[in-house]
């Protein structure tokens, strides 16, 4: 099992993206024990602030250390597993999410997600506790929360039990070097379009021949980049032999 959790001021927008999803089904299954704790009750005085202005000037709002302080230590005294607990924060500094990054941190047992707000949360915060920061994209958003759902999916689809079949997940783009190869599924024909006849003869070797030709053909055609990737690694590993 995995334990995650997240501290938010809108815990109804992960509430509503974890309802219908792998997520709530992996939470079912004691897959994943997840904990969202809501800053708006870490806030100070009679109006529950979480946020002020930015000390020199400017414009746009600053999450307060108080609150954060206050609920990533109840995040860290809920984890049953206390050790090299990761407390990850979305941001533009960050490196770029991706699969492999998504892989690490589904082999972790215990990882809190800060969802940013406004200009951002006080640096103080950043130094006292966060442990990894990661972008998804050269853009900026209004919030931390979907971000951190793109991390929360990412990871815990891969973690054992999540999913119902493994292997689907081990094949996918991004798990593999190449791109995924196409899928079809019933009616053979459909519309006057049939499924390819290598995949309905049963000959596993063929199969797995058009599978990988699909692989390459795919990853050249739509992401160059990861085809370039990939003829350095097998040119490197055979000047290696």
């Amino acid at each position: 099992m995995i334990q995650i959790a997240i501290v938010t001021s809108v815990p109804s927008v992960i509430e509503t993206l974890i309802k219908d999803s792998i997520l709530k089904k992996a939470i079912d299954k004691k897959v994943l024990n997840l904990k969202l704790l809501n800053l708006r009750d870490y806030g100070i005085g009679k109006y529950k602030q979480i946020d002020d202005t930015p000390f020199g000037g400017g414009g746009g709002m600053v999450l307060m250390p108080e609150p954060l302080f206050d609920a990533i230590d109840d995040a860290m005294t809920w984890m049953k597993e206390k050790e090299d607990i990761s407390v990850i924060l979305p941001s533009p500094l960050g490196k770029k999410w991706n699969q492999a990054v998504a892989e690490k941190f589904s082999k972790k047992k215990s990882i809190i997600l800060i969802c940013g707000r406004y200009k951002g949360l006080d640096e103080r915060v950043i130094k006292k506790y966060v442990t990894d920061q990661f972008s998804i994209g050269d853009f900026i958003m209004t919030s931390g929360e979907i971000p951190s759902m793109i991390f929360l999916d990412s990871i815990v689809r891969l973690v054992p039990g999540a999913l119902n079949n493994l292997d689907s997940v081990l094949n996918d783009s991004f798990s593999h070097e190449l791109l995924d190869y196409p899928h079809y599924t019933k009616p053979r024909d459909f519309r006057n379009t049939v499924v390819p006849s290598v995949l309905l003869g049963g000959n596993h070797k063929q199969i797995d021949k058009w599978r990988n030709d699909h692989r390459k053909k795919r990853t050249i055609n739509y992401r160059p980049d990861l085809w370039e990737k990939y003829i350095k690694k097998k040119e490197s590993e055979k000047n290696n032999e």
